[in-house]
């Protein structure tokens, strides 16, 4: 799949300036510091490695290294010392500020980068790596789609914020209940529809996969970008090519997680 990446990027370090509970089930922590001047800030569904130190480490390990060279020095550390690291999208970056804004889908304090989320306070330290986007609208396309859980809910309202003013889109945002929902700024073509389980149970993406499925979508050939949990994408995407005859290079699907397995350690 293709991916745009910065040209410029570098390790990172910062700290914590504030959080806020955006609604029940998100979280937004701002990080701020000289370094973040280093950070080549893309927007749309941009990806940054998040590293966070383990529990019982008194400050911060980083691995070393430009470009992808960072995995390679990331395994020769002890696992006792390796950061723990996740992905996430920057959903908002002050240059003048040197202050950016990561938004969590929270979902529980025992699973690290949540726990973190949850319990961050002013100074406490962070690691960030910049990587690239993955939103890249077939020219040729009639309108878009746009589908994702709650982790993909950053992701699609950075794309929306960002959007021009002539998108035509419809937009499917499942999240775990309806106080998650809120008022977002979109062009007079896109449709957003929010879709909260309200207790319903299912595996994070089924509603949206269900709801997607069923719908009566625009005449034309559509772009589609559909990210979550990685059943949702890979399902979605096998329909849309087999029933919707969508061509798949108008497709852009990524699996952020997959449920019942635990995330890299």
């Amino acid at each position: 799949m293709k991916i745009v990446n910065p040209e410029r990027r570098a390790m990172v370090r910062a700290r914590v300036v504030r959080t806020e509970r955006t609604t029940p089930n998100f979280v937004t922590v701002t990080l701020g510091g000289e370094e973040l001047a280093d950070f080549e800030y893309l927007g749309l569904d941009q990806c940054a490695r998040l590293f966070l130190p383990r529990e019982g480490q008194d400050r911060l390990r980083m691995p070393g290294g430009s470009g992808n060279g960072w995995i390679a020095n990331y395994y020769l550390m002890p696992s006792a010392e390796r950061p723990l690291f996740r992905n996430y999208t920057p959903r908002r970056f002050d240059p003048e500020r040197l202050e950016l804004d990561i938004e969590f889908a929270v979902h529980g304090a025992q699973a690290p980068a949540s726990g973190w989320a949850l319990h961050a306070k002013e100074g406490d330290e962070a690691g960030l790596f910049a990587e690239g986007y993955y939103y890249l609208p077939s020219p040729d396309a009639d309108w878009q789609l746009l589908v994702g859980d709650e982790s993909a809910v950053p992701a699609l309202l950075s794309i929306l914020e960002q959007a021009p003013a002539d998108l035509r889109a419809q937009v499917y945002l499942e999240v775990p209940e309806s106080a998650d929902i809120r008022e977002v700024a979109v062009p007079e073509g896109v449709d957003v529809h929010w879709l909260p389980r309200d207790g319903g149970g299912g595996v994070p993406g089924e509603l949206a996969l269900r709801t997607v499925l069923a719908a009566d979508l625009p005449e034309g050939v559509p772009y589609c970008f559909v990210a979550g949990e990685r059943t949702l994408p890979t399902a979605l995407r096998r329909e849309l090519v087999r029933e919707r005859k969508v061509p798949k290079r108008h497709i852009s699907f990524i699996g952020y997680w997959r449920h019942g397995t635990a995330a890299y350690k």
